[in-house]
């Protein structure tokens, strides 16, 4: 078996793991300030909407190689008196956008364009794209993004609860800014294509949150029956027995996303890969961190607000408080029950950071509060 195999077995028997759920003001810090950097810049810079949305034309040359794309991008600034974005097509044609113009002038800007590019005017093709038509895309997908939000936080709260049902709410709401942000920043143009990338990356952060979701659910069963684990301690479990799966999962879908991204869309020029692969690795990433470091945070956080979760703690703490006054290990780290599938004289288990003495109790145990 590779490390990394042997590393998510031994999170997954909680022999190692790192403490996310106690760590978790850190977390919080880090997303609120990129979160801020994402809305100042989007504030500052706004965001470069395509002509799908402002209104516009595209002309479409023939096969040219005496012209540039940067000389080409000037005759059409000075043709139409509009920033302009051109692209260079397999073919060796151009593609030029321009923004902000209507039917009437877009016959003269053809005929300018013609003119120094060297070309016949008729071999140009324009199509028009009206900004009403923009609006009807803008709107069509502010109400997709609605209802897919709105489902979410019903489905979540019936499957679970609506704790986890608010936590995955906030998740999918920070890795939608956080992608927006940096469009803005990076001054990369908005098209529909940009949209089906940000509908798209909810599914994977969404799927990410409900698998840790899934085994928290299942490892909180019964959980003030015993006095062994706070729920802080069983959601740092559930984070640690799923974080080898959720990072596999994401570098799998990165992977072709980047090639997309840096190859496609940088290397070789193919500038409209750009308008989803960019929403795609964004989304992804922020949404593999946000599943980790933000929904099961906020969970714990939301539960341990809880009467009967404060008992919990305080009933878990004062008697690991007790352990230690008489020296011995914490319950949570020495524990006598062992797992379905090891040996009674496997090696003990640690829940978080910390590792477990070998010389006391034998086992393994599990954070369900139950006793074999």
């Amino acid at each position: 078996m590779s490390k990394l195999g042997n590393l998510g077995a031994r999170l997954h028997r909680g022999e190692v793991g790192y403490d996310f759920v106690g760590n978790r003001k850190l977390w919080y810090g880090l997303s609120i300030l990129i979160t801020i950097t994402a809305i100042v810049g989007l504030a500052v810079r706004g965001l470069n909407m395509g002509i799908e949305f402002e209104g516009g034309a595209v002309f479409t040359t023939p096969k040219i190689t005496s012209v540039s794309v940067s000389q080409a991008e000037t005759y059409a600034e000075e043709a139409s008196g509009h920033d302009a974005i051109v692209q260079k097509l397999g073919d060796g044609s151009l593609r030029i956008q321009i923004a902000g113009i209507d039917t009437d002038t877009s016959g003269q800007i053809k005929q300018e364009l013609a003119k120094d590019l060297k070309v016949d005017s008729e071999q140009i093709n324009a199509d028009l794209v009206g900004p009403s038509w923009g609006d009807q895309v803008a709107n069509k997908a502010w109400q997709g993004l609605g209802i897919f939000l709105v489902l979410v936080v019903i489905y979540l709260a019936i499957a679970f609860e609506w704790r986890m049902a608010l936590a995955a709410f906030v998740a999918l709401i920070h890795d939608i800014t956080i992608t927006v942000g940096i469009y803005a920043l990076v001054g990369f143009e908005v098209t529909p294509g940009t949209v089906i990338g940000l509908l798209t990356i909810l599914g994977y952060s969404l799927y990410d949150t409900v698998v840790v979701f899934d085994s928290l659910k299942e490892q909180t069963k019964d959980i003030t029956k015993q006095t062994r684990w706070t729920y802080s301690d069983i959601a740092n479990r559930s984070i640690n027995s799923t974080l080898v799966r959720s990072v596999n999962t994401t570098v799998v879908a990165l992977l072709p996303v980047a090639a997309l991204l840096f190859i496609g869309g940088g290397v070789l020029g193919a500038g409209m890969l750009n308008d989803i692969s960019l929403s795609l690795f964004v989304g992804l990433a922020a949404g593999a961190y946000s599943s980790i470091f933000i929904a099961t945070p906020l969970v714990a956080d939301l539960k341990e607000r809880e009467p009967q979760m404060k008992a919990l703690k305080k009933r878990v703490l004062a008697k690991r408080a007790q352990a230690a006054a008489k020296g011995e290990p914490p319950e949570n780290e020495a524990v006598d029950e062992p797992f379905d599938d090891e040996p009674e004289d496997a090696a003990p288990a640690v829940v978080g950071p910390r590792t477990q003495p070998a010389s006391r109790n034998r086992g393994r145990g599990r954070p369900s509060g139950k006793r074999r």
